[in-house]
């Protein structure tokens, strides 16, 4: 049958429809995926044309010393910032912002072209870039709040507080360490532009204030040490200086001071050097304040004790060939003597006998080559090698402070051992956290790890002795007004980078002592890195510890334990000390070796063949080996008599040293030589009558090679060994006398 044309028409009418709805079905289809399945992220990119989410940081915690006065605060200020979508022209309106704020035009506008709804053009500005801003009236520039960090005290204490970054973020010192606990949870701020480009922002969530931290540093003390610091970097032109004063009851430190320094407010002007702590990440050789280690092990191991004398052989020493000098000869002194006139070469022998073992136990129960544990940022542990990689002059080195480095603050734990009866007590400079109030809060500060170190029997020696340095040793200008006071000074030669050898210019300085004595309130470190001209411990560092420790009892009320002088001349008087008389070390270096030391022999004979009369007694040349000095004494021959008070008065001035042995002149140990005549004659024979002086040589015949080793450094002689065996033949012959280092030759056979 055919098809008539109105059945056609129906089929081509069924077509279109079915096209038309399998095309409506194709668009339902898709606007289904692209509203529902779509839809979340075609919302995401209208928020991100549109809007933008920015943090709103958090308020951070308040930073209080021990009494509650502020030291870091939060204040509020304006941030500037550009919608780029409202701005006409972007590139005139940065520029004339970028005069103001100094900031790079090209970078800003980098910056804010590549971020079209929101751009900040200066965070945190002061008033007065604000105002200055605000003034101009710019389309597309608004301004938001913020907070902004503000050290109220400036400099003081900048090293323990730090500073932080533009977001708030700690940086260095106390607010890195407790950034966590400061900075709180930040809050969201939602900016959104509408199709006419114009914004408009909400708060969609609160922050969260920081945790206010409080410090056991007191901002009075902290300013007393900070001006007497201040000073001694004037008076001395150090390169670098800390300070550090502790509770050694406690380990709470009062005061940390560093010098150089910097205005934490001035985030621009910080540079790496200024930024430094050197309280606990400088590492340096501690020089003679390490005989208190040295001296308190071999108190506590009872192998010496204070009264025991020892023949410190008239200034040197020799340890497997080398050679270590004092600054001045000294002879027969006792413990407590050794540590008042730091004898390198007592120290090097009462460290030989102790024992590498035990000393070595005892420097790290010191706290000495690992960190304190205190709440600052880059504390390093030292530097301590362990026992295996110990050389043959290790020991001697270490005794009096050298191969070994140390922090400050290490150093200030260390001494506070001994004022706390031998407990050792971490140092803490974070008293707690309080909740974000307005007002300060009590924090009870509960002290960190503590172990016993040594005896109170031992400690309370070591305090008297310490006394003893300051009364009659090399810390004279550390005595105070009405307070007892204990340290020790020390003075350490810088190790020179390019020749990686000990500077005959740099030094570090250093004391560290306590007072009162029998009831500590304070323990006092002051190090001053490479004074020039005076660079002593005694000299320099001493004199700030007087001050600042004069001042820190005054200042806590310490009820005074000495009685005061009944005028103030009289204790300028107890401290006028020459400044040759309180040197001390060589200073506290490893000696040359003996082919080099040996090189100044000749100056000693010149001494002894020319002698200078009518003196009794011959002054040593700079260098010269006191031992090799020889007292004299003139006579006329054939004079009958002679006047018994001249020869007392040729021999006067000679004081008791510190051991008690005899008469001293020009530190020179000697005999009372026979009478001078009343009157020399212009015209006749003199004789001089010289006393031999120098080591006596011992017998070393029959003597094993070790034996004879042992004896030899005993008595500061070095040993050329021949063969095996016993001693059978030596040179020089006993009974001889030799200069300090000199080599014996002996023979050993079957």
């Amino acid at each position: 049958m055919a098809s008539t044309p109105r059945n056609s028409a129906n089929k081509r009418l069924y077509l279109l429809g079915a096209i038309l709805l399998l095309w409506a079905g194709v668009i339902c289809v898709r606007l289904v995926y692209l509203q529902i399945f779509r839809y979340g992220d075609f919302e995401i990119r209208a928020q991100h044309q549109q809007q933008r989410t920015t943090e709103v940081a958090a308020k951070r915690g308040v930073v209080y010393d021990r009494a509650g006065r502020e030291l870091a605060m939060s204040i509020a200020v304006d941030s500037v910032f550009a919608v780029p979508a409202e701005i006409p022209d972007l590139a005139g309106t940065l520029s004339l912002i970028t005069r103001i704020t100094k900031a790079d035009p090209r970078e800003l506008l980098a910056k804010c072209k590549a971020a079209r709804t929101f751009c900040w053009v200066a965070r945190k500005a002061d008033a007065e870039t604000a105002d200055r801003i605000r003034s101009m009236n710019l389309s597309g520039i608004h301004f938001q709040k913020e907070s902004k960090r503000f050290y109220p005290k400036r400099d003081l204490a900048a090293q323990v507080l730090g500073y932080v970054g533009m977001d708030d973020e700690g940086l260095s010192g106390v607010e890195r360490a407790n950034d966590e606990q400061l900075r709180g949870k930040p809050g969201r701020m939602l900016i959104s532009v509408d199709a006419r480009r114009k914004w408009f922002g909400s708060v969609e969530k609160q922050p969260d204030p920081g945790e206010n931290v409080v410090l056991t540093i007191d901002e009075k003390i902290q300013y007393i040490v900070e001006r007497e610091l201040e000073a001694a970097m004037q008076q001395t032109h150090a390169e670098a200086g800390t300070i550090v004063v502790e509770n050694p009851k406690t380990g709470e430190i009062l005061a940390l001071a560093n010098r150089p320094t910097f205005n934490p407010n001035l985030a621009r002007e910080i540079t790496p050097q200024k930024l430094k702590d050197h309280a606990v990440s400088d590492v340096y050789e501690p020089g003679s304040t390490f005989k208190l280690v040295t001296i308190a092990a071999a108190l506590e191991e009872k192998v010496t004790r204070p009264d025991e004398v020892f023949d410190c052989q008239m200034g040197s020493i020799v340890i497997n060939g080398m050679r270590i000098r004092d600054s001045k000869p000294h002879g027969l002194l006792s413990v407590a003597g050794i540590l008042a006139e730091s004898s390198d070469v007592g120290a090097i022998k009462i460290a030989l006998r102790l024992g590498e073992e035990r000393f070595y136990k005892y420097i790290h129960a010191f706290g000495f080559g690992q960190q304190t544990g205190i709440e600052l940022p880059g504390e390093t542990r030292g530097l301590t090698k362990p026992l295996n990689r110990w050389s043959k002059v290790s020991i001697g080195a270490i005794s009096m402070g050298q191969e070994i480095g140390v922090t400050p603050l290490q150093l200030a734990a260390m001494v506070s051992t001994i004022a706390n009866d031998g407990v050792w007590v971490a140092p803490r400079i974070v008293a707690g956290t309080t909740e974000p109030r307005g007002t300060p809060q009590t924090v009870a500060f509960h002290p960190g790890a503590q172990r016993r170190v040594i005896s109170p029997l031992t400690a309370a020696q070591m305090k008297q002795m310490m006394q003893g340095v300051v009364l009659r040793g090399t810390g004279k200008k550390a005595i105070l007004e009405g307070y007892s006071s204990a340290g020790k000074t020390g003075t350490a030669q810088k190790v020179d980078p390019a020749t990686r050898t000990y500077s005959r210019t740099k030094y570090v300085a250093s004391f560290a002592g306590f007072s009162p004595i029998n009831d500590p309130s304070i323990t006092v470190a002051v190090i001053l890195d490479s004074a020039v001209g005076l660079h002593q411990g005694g000299q320099v560092s001493a004199p700030v510890f007087q001050r600042v420790a004069q001042q820190v009892l005054e200042y806590l009320h310490t009820p005074h334990d000495v009685e005061l002088p009944p005028s103030r001349q009289v204790l300028l008087a107890e401290r006028r000390v020459k400044e040759q008389d309180i040197e001390e070390g060589s200073p506290d270096r490893l000696g040359d070796n003996l082919e080099t030391a040996d090189a100044g022999s000749g100056e000693v004979e010149a001494v002894a063949s020319n002698p200078q009369p009518p003196a009794a007694f011959v002054k040593p040349a700079a260098g010269v080996a006191a031992s090799l000095v020889v007292p004299a004494a003139l006579r006329e021959r054939g004079t009958a008599s002679a006047a018994p008070e001249q020869g007392q008065g040729a021999a006067s001035g000679g004081g008791s040293g510190s051991g008690g042995t005899g008469a001293f002149v020009g530190n020179v140990e000697a005999k009372q030589g026979p009478p001078f005549p009343a009157h020399l004659p212009s015209s006749g024979t003199v004789v001089l009558d010289v006393e031999q002086g120098g080591i006596l040589v011992p017998s070393f015949l029959g003597k094993s090679v070790r034996s004879a080793i042992e004896m030899a450094q005993e008595n500061g002689l070095d040993l050329d060994a021949v063969g095996n065996g016993l001693a059978r033949e030596q040179s020089p012959a006993p009974g001889s006398h030799v200069a300090s280092g000199s080599s014996i030759t002996v023979k050993f056979g079957r």
